[in-house]
């Protein structure tokens, strides 16, 4: 059996809308709100299943790889702050159903396959800002990013020289 690799499912942004919230980002929070996450680092997390082993990897790629759902639009016009957990956070004001479905499925295969998935109800968003556990001020509700979702992606995460990497194991599409 070989080593286990840090997993989650998620949903990569456009490079181009990355480098947009970077920059909307820069431009809405002071320098000392919290630690930014690199652009390659912006993605939205469906399903985390932490530490896995290759075979189990192979089961749930496999059940991915059954998901038979249709694309949708991903509206990122919301902000937030988790004091607790020093995260500042983009995401939907209104998830759509497409996204919700998505999640579960892939959340409840995870569960089923020895993964543990929070209790906590799913709440789609892409991380901006770490270790942000000062109060901050949110900028208004004046942005807004609607991209479509034509597909879904295992990602690997992978701690290295100080930085988390991100790397793209596979992609199913949406149909």
């Amino acid at each position: 059996m070989g080593a286990s690799k840090r997993l989650f499912f998620g949903l990569d942004l456009p490079g181009e809308v990355k480098q947009q919230i970077i920059q909307w980002r820069a431009d809405s929070f002071p320098t000392e709100a919290g630690f930014p996450v690199a652009a390659e680092s912006l993605y939205l997390t469906l399903a985390y299943l932490g530490e896995v082993s290759d075979e189990k990897a192979q089961m749930l790629m496999q059940l991915a790889g059954r998901i038979r759902q249709p694309g949708f639009t991903l509206t990122l016009d919301d902000a937030g702050h988790w004091p607790r957990s020093g995260t500042i956070w983009l995401g939907p004001h209104h998830a759509p159903r497409g996204l919700l479905q998505l999640a579960e499925l892939l959340r409840s295969q995870a569960a089923r396959s020895g993964c543990y998935q929070s209790p906590q109800p799913f709440h789609p968003h892409v991380t901006l800002l770490r270790q942000a556990t000062q109060p901050v001020k949110l900028p208004a509700r004046h942005f807004s990013w609607s991209l479509p979702v034509g597909r879904f992606v295992l990602f690997q995460s992978h701690f290295s020289r100080g930085k988390t990497r991100i790397k793209e194991i596979k992609d199913w599409a949406l149909q």
